[in-house]
């Protein structure tokens, strides 16, 4: 359809108010929340499940769907940060949602500075959208865009003495103003968090939506509060609360209640590779996507909190939608993974070499090492090993195989 008619997206999207989610890690899942926090007020509201998050992808969800209602018409959109103007020029946000910028697909952004150009070069096409900002993102706040915005974030209160600074190899912290090195009140993870400059003042802005207190971080589930308003999600990790942060404000700038949101996040599903629970047999199979160091990092701590023993898989492919440079596996903290709960760990994709030798380097023994470049022969022995619980690190491509090949076997069902 797009070849045939390149106006085509600008047709389809003409009756929909437009939100555009974008950033590095945590489009999909956003997405998702989004769309089922708007999905109890508003009738109609379309998106793109599946992540596929460029040109092609969005055309084909606006193709797919079929409107029945004759009230307001909302499209949630995932947006590939170098697809932001393209998309712009086609359609007219209302919002711009702000999840994160970390180093990601060098060959294809470059660094976070470069891919921030790319998203900006999208919001100046819009200057009436709303940008609903990760307000600790200090790299959101470098530029003065005439959009209205609001900001949301982790709750800094009781932390005002603090002096922190960020791990030496994160990238991101300097300050857009007088590059001094930023410090914090406080740190989630990676460069987020309530930044200050000693040096010139820069600062953090206000929030109006407030993370401020995590009860249970686990695995498979994750509770905090929000604005005083407590909420569980059935997704573990610290950054996932980000994503449901970032929602809560998207629906509450759109007239969607606490307790709405609240039964948005208590029936929300799995989302597509994100945390995908599978039974594969007897055991349950948990997928998670991979594809920079700051998310892997994020995974990693999150398996720390698994309390029981577990085997574990990782499929490295590099692919153009993965990165066709692997060496950011280097920069994971592997050597952080709770090595005696797993075993044995299995490593496949088109790039197993990789993954296995930075396993050995992580001090991983050969007796418990295992590898299958084939995917089929990946699955039969995630099948074989003894533990019941299974972790799966998969790059994009990878997962895109990997679930293609548990739909072929009857394990993913529809």
């Amino acid at each position: 359809a797009y070849q045939l008619d390149p106006q085509v997206l600008q047709e389809l999207s003409r009756n929909y108010e437009i939100i555009i989610v974008t950033g590095t890690n945590g489009k999909t899942l956003t997405t998702s929340l989004i769309t089922k926090i708007l999905q109890q007020k508003y009738d109609d509201v379309l998106t793109n499940p599946t992540g596929s998050n460029m040109v092609q992808g969005i055309t084909s969800a606006f193709l797919a769907y079929s409107s029945k209602k004759s009230g307001k018409k909302i499209a949630v959109l995932e947006v590939d940060e170098a697809n932001v103007a393209p998309i712009c020029d086609a359609m007219t946000p209302s919002a711009f949602v702000l999840t994160n910028i970390f180093r990601d697909q060098m060959d294809r952004y470059g660094e976070i500075y470069t891919t921030f150009d790319k998203i900006v070069a999208g919001i100046k096409k819009a200057p009436q959208a709303k940008l609903i900002i990760n307000g600790d993102a200090s790299i959101f706040n470098s530029i003065d865009l005439p959009n209205p915005k609001v900001y949301y974030g982790f709750s800094d209160s009781n932390q005002e003495d603090k002096d922190l600074r960020a791990k030496f190899n994160v990238d991101g912290i300097l300050c857009p103003n007088c590059q001094h090195i930023m410090h914090y009140r406080m740190i989630t993870y990676a460069n987020l968090g309530s930044y200050f400059c000693p040096n010139c003042g820069f600062k953090r802005p206000d929030l109006k939506y407030q993370v401020t207190a995590c009860q249970n971080l686990l695995p498979n589930q994750s509770s905090f509060t929000i604005n005083h308003h407590d909420f569980t999600i059935n997704i573990g990790g610290l950054y996932n609360i980000y994503n449901a942060l970032a929602a809560y404000a998207v629906g509450s700038e759109f007239g969607v209640t606490p307790t709405q949101i609240k039964d948005a996040f208590d029936t929300n599903k799995q989302v597509f590779g994100r945390q995908e629970v599978i039974q594969l047999g007897q055991k349950k199979m948990t997928i998670i996507l991979v594809k920079n160091p700051v998310g892997l990092n994020q995974v990693i701590a999150t398996l720390q909190a698994e309390p029981d023993n577990y085997c574990l898989g990782f499929a490295l492919n590099a692919n153009y939608a993965d990165g066709i440079d692997t060496s950011w596996i280097w920069d994971g903290d592997f050597e952080e993974l709770p090595f005696k709960q797993i075993n044995p760990i299995i490593t496949g994709g088109e790039r197993w070499q990789d993954i296995n030798l930075r396993f050995k380097i992580a001090g991983v023994s050969k007796d418990s090492l295992q590898h299958e470049a084939d995917l089929d022969h990946f699955i039969s022995a995630l099948k074989k090993q003894p533990q019941n619980k299974i972790y799966v690190l998969a790059t994009y491509t990878a997962m895109l195989q990997l679930r293609q090949k548990l739909i072929a076997n009857g394990a993913i069902k529809y």
